[in-house]
């Protein structure tokens, strides 16, 4: 098999100047269409077609999303084990969102890990010094 020359290319002609990509040109003829697709739509959505007025909304009008307003939440200063149930009391008693509880016990749940990690690794040094291992 043949391998092409350097700096020769190995379609000379290439694509022809004239030929616009081909999703270039679809994107070109619809945006010449917008307005008479849009003005479609409302009319439609008008006369009471539901799929046409829902394309329209959710196009035009961005989603609602909640808003939880920050909790002053006071943590006890024992185990990670209360500090997770002071959490999920104060969901249940309604001082705290469920989505801010779950966020809140998320973040005990890694600090676990991370307790957990410097655990071990205090334990390995440990154990390397009292065997005379640097």
């Amino acid at each position: 098999m043949a391998k092409f020359k350097a700096g020769e290319s190995g379609n000379p002609k290439g694509r022809p100047k004239a030929v616009p990509s081909t999703v270039g040109g679809l994107r070109e003829a619809i945006a010449k269409q917008v307005p008479q697709i849009i003005d479609v739509l409302v009319q439609q959505a008008l006369a009471g077609d539901v799929q046409a007025a829902r394309v329209l909304i959710e196009r035009a009008i961005p989603a609602i999303k909640p808003v939880e307003l920050p909790a002053v939440l006071a943590l006890p200063s024992g185990t990670l084990t209360e500090k997770g149930q002071a959490v999920l009391q104060a969901v249940a008693g309604g001082s705290l969102a469920p989505s801010q509880g779950a966020q809140l016990l998320t973040g005990i749940g890694t600090l676990a890990r991370v307790a957990e990690v410097d655990e071990l690794e205090r334990r390995v040094k440990a154990l390397e010094e009292s065997r005379g291992k640097p």
